[in-house]
């Protein structure tokens, strides 16, 4: 049985986080692939940034370049429209695979609320990273796991990993506002922005 795990997101911009949270799920879950997707139009979610799909889709071929056994997938991109995880999840299910999808915790806590909630629990065995650190989501996220495993019948994991507290959109203001994102952004992903003039990159003395 391959163990196939699948992050998607938009990726605008790839960040340490992202990469952090990649590396996490692969070792932590023993799996043999990782898709990172990056979605054509998110339903949960507006797009802030003007910034292209194929602009999204190439920082995150440069995040994550280098790590073994990932891919980054248009599947999304190229099907077009709002990008619903149960769709993906149909298109790489197979009997040979079992199939993991990568969640932060806000997108976790509502995942009984996503398009077609019982077939994302068949098809795959969710699990998420929490971003934040904030004490008081923790009994809410235990009620929600035992709610998923009562309701579908599956065990929602946690991935160890530190949580990575700044947002794609705080970076985004950042880049606007001429600050530095060094630290934040993996360097190809930072020179591309720089390159393409991403974000209000272009005002940047």
């Amino acid at each position: 049985m391959t163990r196939i795990g699948i992050y998607g997101g938009t990726f605008s911009p790839p960040h340490n986080g992202h990469v952090a949270a990649a590396k996490a799920f692969m070792e932590q879950m023993w799996l043999d692939f990782l898709f990172v997707i990056p979605a054509a139009v998110p339903p949960h979610k507006e797009m802030e940034s003007p910034v292209s799909a194929a602009d999204r889709f190439r920082m995150a071929q440069l995040a994550f370049s280098g790590m073994e056994g990932v891919y980054v997938s248009d599947m999304e991109i190229r099907r077009g429209g709002k990008s619903y995880t149960v769709d993906t999840l149909r298109e790489l299910s197979g009997e040979d695979r079992r199939l993991f999808l990568l969640c932060g915790t806000d997108m976790m806590l509502t995942l009984d609320e996503w398009r077609e909630a019982d077939e994302i629990f068949r098809l795959c065995y969710p699990v998420y990273v929490r971003r934040e650190k904030d004490p008081l989501l923790d009994g809410v996220i235990v009620k929600k796991i035992a709610f998923f495993q009562h309701t579908y019948g599956k065990i929602v994991r946690k991935i160890q990993t530190e949580p990575f507290v700044v947002s794609s959109h705080e970076i985004r203001k950042k880049i606007e506002a001429g600050e530095s994102v060094e630290d934040l952004i993996p360097p190809l992903v930072a020179q591309y922005i720089s390159d393409n003039h991403l974000y209000g990159s272009k005002e940047r003395s």
